[in-house]
């Protein structure tokens, strides 16, 4: 596979991965007061089962996790999934509140 790279593009709130200079998996948010909402998961329908959803969400939780004081709101059922499958991550989920 060609060379990945990943990047947190803020002004389009968004984290990207780059496979060949080309998009291949994005996460979509918005910001929540201290929360970002993840609000969608893509990738290319081309390069699929390869990974590569799980890997720019893991990049995307990583760098909440590292550089911001947020915490996370999965509202894309691919964001709630991998939570499910990562439960040692779920000190960046937001707290529900009534």
């Amino acid at each position: 596979m060609a060379k990945e790279e990943y990047a947190h593009e803020a002004d389009a709130h968004r984290y990207t991965l780059r496979v060949g200079g080309q998009i291949a998996s994005v996460v979509e948010y918005t910001v929540l007061g201290d929360a970002l909402s993840m609000t969608r998961t893509f990738t290319n329908p081309n390069l699929r089962g390869q990974g590569l959803a799980n890997k720019i969400v893991t990049f995307a939780v990583d760098d909440v996790e590292q550089n911001t004081g947020f915490h996370v709101v999965p509202m894309c059922w691919y964001v709630a999934q991998w939570f499910d499958q990562h439960p040692e991550r779920a000190d960046l989920l937001k707290a529900r509140t009534a």
